[in-house]
């Protein structure tokens, strides 16, 4: 009994720390690489790494947990996507849009965010190591709103 409890107990754990499953739509991934965009597709943990999106159109599209290290999103419009846990380390997002967008727990390590709009976005738990930030309304902690009110 006690065997049984440690073995369920372990995978419990296991799966509790567990990224979530890929749940994109190959087809919305595919379309996105060959047109760019991609409006309110489901991009669910795609592996989007050293993608060059220069302009793409990702509004209301589901990024979260995608990985996009290297990604080149300069010029992207990321309005109300959803990002929360997305890996964009070492991303760069010159003249990016990600107005209303969900950035909670967004991984933004050595990323490049030069003239990128948040206005509304929730940035709860961001992660900023060595990113470099340039006429960017980017804050740790809330949204845009609590920071710059109107």
């Amino acid at each position: 009994m006690k065997r049984l409890f440690l073995a369920f107990a372990t995978v419990a754990t296991l799966l509790a720390i567990a990224k979530p499953a890929s749940g994109e739509n190959p087809a919305d991934v595919q379309r996105l690489l060959e047109t760019g965009a991609c409006a309110g597709c489901n991009l669910v943990g795609a592996e989007l790494s050293d993608t060059h999106l220069i302009g793409a159109d990702l509004r209301g599209a589901n990024l979260s947990y995608a990985t996009l290290i290297g990604a080149n999103l300069e010029g992207a419009d990321l309005t109300e996507a959803n990002l929360a846990g997305a890996d964009m380390t070492d991303a760069f997002l010159t003249n990016a849009v990600m107005d209303r967008a969900r950035l909670d727990g967004a991984n933004f390590t050595a990323a490049r965010m030069y003239d990128t709009h948040v206005r509304g976005a929730s940035m709860n738990d961001l992660t900023l190591t060595g990113a470099e930030l340039y006429n960017t309304d980017i804050s740790v902690g809330g949204s845009y709103e609590e920071f710059f009110p109107e």
